[in-house]
């Protein structure tokens, strides 16, 4: 990305999200620990399964919106749950990694590069209409789910799962901020700067990279808020759960210390604390907190909803 791209991304957020993931298309799963096997596949079941339950059969046909890598759609995919995926991104980078990546799995894709206020599908062509992180990215959430709603067939579902929630997103953004602080300057320090500090060229590209992630990450949601949306777009049946308390609060100091530090510094062994860490708070908040801790203040919510 120029300087010159950059300027013009900050008045322009579907330019910003063309720029910002087609420069981490190639590094993307790398970054987020995305991968297409029994960790991620049941992580992607199980956060479907949580807001509609695992379905009878699979769905026959479904479009993702957002695809980015294919995290979500392929590792559904994977657990059974859909047959065929179109998968559909606002950046051709995206769509290219993620149908090699479903065609080097052996699944049935098609890539198409898409804005998703403006879906190029017939009416009523799917099953199942599914994005993950997705919608706090669209300008216009209720058109996109208008358009999810026409291309869905009479019956069919949408399922947006991994969406921020207002109150939870400040936390988890104040918490990752005052590691990033801590993080890169402990690891500037003599005895860490070998082993653990990443060059200053990486920390420049980290903080280009966070300067336009303020211009993609344009909206928050209000779990009650984003279901009267849904109900405006004309979809029946709608629901929505909040997850990820503890789990949050963990994740996102994790997630941010290891973008602070030397890529490979930490090894499997620390990948393996954090995930099974992970796990285990998000148990505890599904199990008990969600029972008595107010849904506004999880950090993630989904949403389904059907097409009349």
């Amino acid at each position: 990305m120029t300087a010159a791209e950059i300027a013009e991304a900050f008045t322009d957020p579907k330019l910003a999200n063309v720029l910002y993931h087609d420069w981490e298309a190639a590094s993307y799963d790398e970054k987020w620990s995305i991968s297409f096997d029994e960790r991620c596949t049941t992580y992607a079941r199980d956060r479907f399964a949580h807001i509609v339950g695992v379905p009878s059969r699979p769905y026959a046909t479904a479009l993702e919106i957002g695809c980015g890598t294919g995290f979500f759609a392929l590792n559904l995919m994977l657990a059974g749950i859909i047959d065929f995926s179109v998968l559909t991104d606002i950046s051709p980078g995206m769509v290219d990694v993620a149908v090699r990546q479903g065609q080097s799995l052996g699944l049935s894709v098609e890539g198409r590069v898409a804005d998703a206020e403006r879906l190029p599908s017939d009416d009523e062509q799917f099953d199942l209409v599914i994005g993950h992180a997705v919608l706090h990215h669209i300008p216009d959430v209720e058109q996109s789910l208008q358009e999810a709603l026409r291309v869905l067939k009479p019956g069919g579902r949408f399922v947006f799962c991994g969406e921020p929630t207002a109150r939870g997103d400040v936390i988890a953004r104040q918490l990752s901020r005052a590691t990033w602080w801590a993080a890169s300057r402990i690891t500037q320090l003599p005895r860490f700067r070998e082993n653990w500090a990443r060059t200053p060229a990486d920390l420049t590209a980290s903080s280009a990279a966070a300067a336009l992630e303020s211009v993609v990450d344009i909206h928050t949601f209000d779990p009650d808020s984003l279901a009267r949306m849904a109900m405006r777009a004309g979809a029946i049946d709608v629901e929505t759960v909040t997850e990820e308390l503890t789990a949050s609060w963990f994740g996102w100091p994790v997630r941010t210390f290891e973008a602070a530090v030397k890529p490979g510094a930490l090894g499997f062994t620390w990948a393996t604390f954090a995930y099974r860490t992970w796990q285990r708070l998000a148990a505890i908040d599904e199990r008990y907190l969600a029972r008595v801790v107010p849904d506004e203040l999880f950090y993630n919510v989904c949403i389904t909803g059907v097409k009349p």
